[in-house]
């Protein structure tokens, strides 16, 4: 207990016990202590870290829609429903498509038949011009030679012409001699008539011998006309050869094209045949299902929205102040308050190149009016370096505000 003394004209004055004073010292102590704590983890984290509320998780909104016509035969999936990828969503009755491909794998074998036809006549086209060279060839020299015998013929028929002139103008020569001669009864009249006869016949061998003679030079005219028709034929087809064989292996190639077209259209009808099946592209959860049983289906018409849960990061709104050491690959800490304020690890991925008041749809124009320095915010990328451990239970949801804390030392 404390003890009262008192002084000459003075208040009594109270002693406190040696006990008390000690442990006004501890506290005074660690008061001191918890706020050099607290003034150091302060200025660690307002030095070494960065950090915002302006911050939500983003996600890839993967909306799915029909890539053909048809109508809807049956519908496989219900709003905030978990799908896999690849699995069937909806079914477009698959008929018309059906019969498309089998027409397309018609036409097609129709296309290979006549490919193979055109194939094949490349050689034999090739073998009759070949052949058509030689026998033109042949035709020209087989004429060349009848020419020339023909000539030889004109030559042999005027030699007789000529004979028969020599008989004819002897046996004249004879008659006239004979004649005085019969009229002297120096021979007989049986001689002279002889000798008129042969004069007669030797004429008659001179117009058969000249007529001989006019066929053999039409025969001659008719070896040359049939010589130069050959050699004509001969040339065109030396011409015109590579050209028959060129022609035919363009229509083979033009029936090859024709082929793979028809292969193209057989590969598009099993396209829209399988597109009667619309089917996931990612895993995620269903949302704002548009498609029912029966409805009409056109081209790019929009049926639902998926929601991957593990393709997943944040968009992070720093202020322009804070960005000053934030370097692409530093460590981030992510406190999302949806889940009661459950932490995530990532780190910063991306820095934007323009601030959020750039790039919306009316930026601001500081040129005209006064002027108001107002603090931008950049958005900064974060991505998660273990969300399939830490979101195991899939409750990370993109939209949820969340508030990182980037490492920045």
């Amino acid at each position: 207990m404390a003890e009262q003394t008192y002084e000459k004209n003075s208040k009594p004055v109270i002693e406190e016990s040696p006990e008390k004073n000690p442990r006004r010292k501890l506290i005074i102590i660690a008061v001191i202590v918890l706020l050099a704590l607290g003034s150091g983890l302060f200025y660690w984290h307002s030095t070494y870290s960065e950090d915002t509320d302006d911050a939500q998780v983003d996600g890839d909104l993967y909306q799915v829609s029909s890539r053909i016509t048809g109508q809807v035969v049956k519908v496989y999936v219900e709003d905030n429903q978990e799908v896999k990828a690849g699995d069937v969503l909806a079914e477009i009755d698959p008929t018309d498509y059906q019969v498309a491909l089998e027409q397309a794998e018609a036409n097609l074998a129709s296309a290979k038949a006549s490919a193979e036809q055109a194939s094949v006549n490349v050689p034999i086209t090739s073998v009759t011009s070949r052949t058509s060279i030689s026998t033109t060839g042949s035709d020209a020299e087989s004429s060349a030679a009848s020419l020339a015998q023909s000539q030889k013929q004109v030559a042999a028929a005027a030699a007789r012409v000529d004979q028969a002139k020599a008989n004819s103008i002897k046996s004249d020569l004879d008659v006239q001699r004979y004649k005085p001669l019969v009229e002297r009864d120096v021979i007989s009249k049986q001689q002279f008539d002889a000798a008129v006869a042969q004069a007669d016949a030797n004429k008659a061998a001179v117009l058969e011998a000249e007529a001989q003679l006019i066929a053999q030079q039409d025969a001659v005219r008719m070896a040359q006309h049939r010589l130069d028709l050959s050699r004509s034929q001969a040339v065109e087809a030396v011409q015109n050869a590579p050209g028959q064989v060129k022609a035919q292996v363009a229509k083979a190639q033009s029936a090859s094209a024709d082929v793979k077209e028809a292969q193209a259209k057989v590969d598009q009808a099993k396209l829209n045949l399988g597109y009667t099946k619309i089917t996931a592209p990612v895993s995620g959860i269903v949302n704002k299902k548009n498609v029912q049983v029966g409805v009409n289906l056109s081209v790019g018409q929009d049926l639902l929205t998926i929601i991957p849960l593990n393709n997943l990061w944040v968009t992070a709104n720093f202020k322009e102040t804070q960005l000053e050491k934030m370097r692409p690959g530093q460590k981030v800490v992510v406190e999302v308050d949806a889940l009661g304020g459950k932490k995530f690890h990532g780190t910063v991925t991306q820095i934007g190149g323009a601030t959020g008041s750039k790039l919306s749809l009316f930026p601001p124009e500081n040129a005209t009016g006064n002027y108001v320095k107002v603090v931008q915010r950049i958005p900064v990328r974060v991505d998660f370096t273990n969300l399939e451990q830490e979101n195991s239970d899939h409750k990370l949801r993109p939209g949820f505000s969340v508030t990182p804390v980037v490492s920045v030392k």
